[in-house]
């Protein structure tokens, strides 16, 4: 049991660990190509999305509302949806972003200021971007909306991290405790009690 649990350990560290950095990096690609997008077509997504969610709670809620009465709703919706949306994808970054950290050592305060400065930043470089497409302009609303969804998601994965560390991953953090344990231990040339 204890060579497998070594073998995971070692697995995990050299190959799983590199991957760790690949959500965040599509999550960036996401939120860059909607960035990219002109200010009629970011529009349009937005409505479309509006019909889907008001259709989908006409059916489920069995409003009974017309086809144009849910074309009306989408229509004034359009800020709300946008700016959902702009937490969600920042959200989803936080957590992509921090997971990695996380995955590396980085914990407490640290985690939730690196990841926080990261996506933050990558919210001021997106609105900049934004700048240079048609249609649309910077906002620093955006940029704020952006970086309230950030902590929850930084929060998130704390929590995550933690409860995982004390739970299912629990006996690989003690063999690695075991692990520095005797390596320190064999560099004083000491014999270690247990």
């Amino acid at each position: 049991m204890k060579y497998f649990l070594m073998y995971i350990k070692q697995t995990l560290r050299f190959v799983l660990k590199p991957l760790s950095f690949t959500p965040a990096i599509i999550m960036m690609c996401i939120i860059f190509m909607f960035s990219s997008q002109e200010g009629t077509t970011s529009s349009q997504l937005s409505y479309k999305v509006g019909i889907k969610v008001f259709s989908f709670a006409n059916e489920k809620l069995d409003k009974g509302w017309s086809k144009e009465h849910i074309e009306d709703l989408s229509e004034s919706s359009q800020f709300y949806v946008r700016k959902t949306a702009h937490f969600t994808e920042y959200f989803l970054l936080a957590v992509s972003v921090a997971f990695p950290l996380y995955v590396y050592g980085v914990r407490g305060l640290w985690l939730v200021f690196t990841a926080g400065i990261f996506c933050a930043g990558f919210a001021c470089l997106d609105e900049y971007h934004q700048s240079f497409v048609s249609g649309r302009s910077p906002s620093k609303r955006d940029v704020l909306i952006d970086c309230c969804g950030v902590l929850p998601g930084i929060i998130l994965t704390r929590i995550i991290g933690w409860t995982g560390r004390m739970t299912i991953f629990k006996p690989l953090s003690n063999s690695e405790e075991s692990d520095k344990k005797h390596r320190k231990a064999k560099r004083r040339n000491k014999p270690l009690h247990n």
